[in-house]
């Protein structure tokens, strides 16, 4: 089993390399699932295996991937792999001032609301397709809090520390009948409440 290791991206250019909409997307397909070509993520994203190629080397100038050592083949056929197994992100707090990396953590924090969504949308368009085992597991909940902001960072802690073991980049013995699964946790004061 391979260590966890996650990366706090500050850098304003990678956080606009990432906010692109088709890179996220490759990013997050290879994180739930591995080692990818440029043809597999190709397949998953709705692009060309040329454009995810590009878009592949893109993430890599900011070290967000890498080829994987060893592999033979063209361009298109050769895997990657994210290097670190988890990413937050965010300005550092003496940028906080900057227009450009604001608007740029903003951005990508906008890519990852809409990759959400339309990941969620597929998932109840394909609900009824999936085994009864795994229709059963889904859920999708919202809760409305009454909470103070020392009780929200505990919360969002405990629930982080209930996830970890499952990371799929890093967790050794799954079940045979184990399947990438997306899971979010978005919590936030209500906007106008």
């Amino acid at each position: 089993m391979a260590a966890e290791t996650r990366r706090q991206i500050t850098d304003v250019r990678a956080l606009r390399a990432l906010a692109d909409p088709v890179r996220y997307r490759i990013l997050g397909h290879m994180m739930a699932v591995g080692p990818q070509t440029a043809s597999q993520c190709a397949d998953v994203v709705g692009a060309t295996a040329s454009n995810c190629s590009y878009h592949l080397r893109e993430l890599a100038k900011f070290g967000l991937v890498e080829r994987v050592e060893g592999e033979a083949g063209d361009g298109r056929e050769r895997p990657w792999r994210p290097t670190a197994t988890g990413f937050s992100y965010g300005v550092p707090e003496g940028e906080r001032a900057d227009p450009v990396a604001d608007l740029a953590n903003r951005q990508l924090l906008h890519a990852g609301i809409d990759d959400e969504a339309r990941l969620a949308h597929e998932a109840i368009e394909r609900h009824d397709g999936q085994p009864a085992a795994w229709q059963e597991a889904e859920t999708m909940a919202t809760y409305g809090l009454l909470i103070a902001p020392a009780e929200l960072t505990a919360l969002s802690a405990s629930v982080d520390a209930l996830i970890r073991p499952y990371i799929a980049l890093v967790r050794g013995a799954a079940a045979p009948d184990a399947r990438p699964v997306h899971v979010s946790f978005s919590a936030f004061r209500r906007p106008g409440a």
